[in-house]
């Protein structure tokens, strides 16, 4: 409940600071940078380490993986049958391909499913989300942001981005099994736990309730793959084709149904992939994923 409560708390936060003159006009941009280039690389740090790899794994961890491939092909096509610009087309892949699996999905999946729905939640979560997140996502924030680059451009975009950089150190730990140490642990998860809120600030900084904006038609065709299209297509593969009918299943597919992650749109604002679109696809879809998430939840409990 308390993360509920936070969402909003921030949110408003920052659409009250809008009005505030003494406010600089590129705060949101500040912030963004703090998210992406600081807190980003600590989550990895603490908790890539801990993972604990495992062929049964391979379902919940595919939730983010297979939604972000079919947001790349999905926008990819309509965008050039449409002659949309390229930096809708990414922002669209980015933010619709992503769900907030852990501050939303974590209290929700602890709710319905306890403990153990929660292991599976933080399976879907970190090795799926994230890794896609600092991946993937890195690799089409910087394709789309920069229009047409060489593969050695892009690569050393990719390589030399901070997150990324983390990220890799943080899977050479987990392959040598080694950790940082308890205080050290404690620094990179406390820095790590301001994505939220310096996020959610971020967004309030930037929603704008325009009734002519031209975001409209792409925000509703961005939420209707989000939190409807993408837990369909994860439901019928793992249930409909692959026969697979476990709690950890339910998890995967409520995971997969969550709001857009918060800080995947924030990576695709910091790289420009229209930003006003990026904050309204969290400033409206956290909302009407609640109504969207009671649906998938009547229909996981029939499996």
């Amino acid at each position: 409940m308390n993360n509920f409560i936070l969402i909003f708390v921030f949110l408003f936060l920052g659409i009250i600071l809008q009005n505030i003159k003494q406010i600089p006009k590129n705060a949101h941009k500040i912030l963004n940078w703090i998210v992406v280039y600081i807190c980003l690389p600590a989550l990895a740090l603490y908790y890539i380490p801990k993972i604990k790899w495992d062929n049964q794994l391979l379902f919940p961890i595919g939730v983010a993986w297979i939604g972000f491939v079919v947001s790349y092909f999905f926008f990819s096509y309509l965008g050039k049958k449409r002659g949309w610009p390229r930096k809708l087309i990414g922002c669209l892949i980015i933010c619709a391909g992503l769900s907030n699996t852990s501050f939303l999905g974590f209290p929700i999946i602890e709710a319905l499913y306890g403990e153990e729905g929660l292991k599976t939640a933080i399976i879907v979560d970190q090795p799926g989300s994230f890794v896609v997140l600092s991946t993937l996502g890195i690799l089409v924030a910087t394709i789309y942001a920069k229009g047409s680059l060489s593969s050695v451009q892009i690569a050393k975009k990719i390589a030399f981005f901070p997150p990324f950089i983390t990220f890799c150190i943080a899977c050479l730990m987990n392959f040598f099994q080694f950790d940082f140490q308890d205080w050290e642990q404690w620094l990179f998860k406390s820095v790590g736990s301001a994505v939220t809120p310096l996020a959610l600030l971020s967004v309030g900084l930037q929603l704008r309730f325009e009734k002519r904006s031209m975001h409209w038609d792409f925000l509703g065709l961005g939420l209707f793959y989000k939190l409807i299209l993408t837990p369909a297509i994860i439901y019928f593969l793992y249930v409909i084709v692959l026969h697979q009918h476990s709690k950890d299943i339910q998890v995967a597919i409520l995971e997969s149904a969550m709001a857009p992650m918060i800080t995947g749109c924030i990576l695709a604002s910091t790289y420009g992939l229209k930003p006003r679109l990026s904050s309204m696809m969290i400033g409206f879809g956290i909302p009407i994923s609640f109504f969207t998430l009671l649906f998938w939840y009547f229909v996981v409990r029939l499996i």
